[in-house]
């Protein structure tokens, strides 16, 4: 699960990464709201950790923003503003749960297992499928009526990314946030190299699915009848 947390106190953020880094989850951490809007509007993440008091712009036209334009990732909206008019405000604003600082890291984990219960285009699933594709993550075995091809890690990764979005286009933007992270150590390159592997997959299970190039923007995947 990827978690996108918007806090201006680098400490705080850092500390928190840790210790949710611990705990399984990868994590990105934004200080500033023009990284955090372009960030977050990627879509690339399963919760949002929105601090409510960020300079330059605050919290709640940050959450107004990205509901305006339809991001349906859940958000947790983190303040040390207390009041039931400031709970109610956050929540009427597109929040879909409210968090006091200081909080327990413990309370937090738990509140974002809570909102990944709830449906979503990222949850959990032991098998997906498109086509006469069959693909089990946990497994990382991608199949074809008779046919299996175990796939890497990464593959894996970017194989659930498009059976979890069929016939949209991603943007490599979209894509890199999802499967590397901001911080991730990776050349623009690296996603075409493993778009040849999948690729070749396709081809050698003799899949009618295809991984169709959108020049200028990302892939998508699609079947061809």
């Amino acid at each position: 699960m990827r978690l996108l947390i918007i806090e201006d106190d680098k400490q705080l953020s850092t500390v928190l990464s840790l210790q949710l880094q611990h705990e399984g989850f990868e994590v990105d951490c934004i200080q500033n709201a023009s990284d955090a809007m372009f960030y977050a509007l990627q879509k690339a993440y399963d919760v949002i950790l929105l601090d409510r008091m960020l300079p330059g712009m605050d919290g709640l036209t940050i959450l107004k923003i990205l509901r305006e334009n339809r991001i349906q990732t859940p958000i947790i909206l983190a303040t040390a503003l207390d009041s039931v008019d400031e709970r109610i405000n956050g929540l009427n604003c597109g929040a879909d749960d409210y968090i006091v600082k200081p909080y327990d890291v413990g309370e937090l984990i738990a509140r974002i297992y809570a909102l990944s219960r709830r449906p979503s285009n990222w949850k959990s699933t032991r098998s997906l499928t498109f086509g006469d594709l069959t693909f089990h993550p946990s497994e990382g075995n991608l199949c074809v009526h008779e046919g299996q091809i175990h796939l890497s890690k990464r593959e894996s990764l970017l194989m659930e990314c498009f059976l979890k979005n069929p016939q949209q286009t991603l943007t490599r933007q979209f894509i890199f946030t999802r499967i590397w992270g901001i911080d991730g150590a990776v050349e623009d390159g690296n996603l075409d190299t493993y778009i040849y592997y999948l690729r070749k997959h396709l081809r050698s299970l003799k899949s009618s699915v295809q991984i169709t190039t959108v020049h200028g923007t990302g892939y998508r995947m699609e079947e061809v009848k």
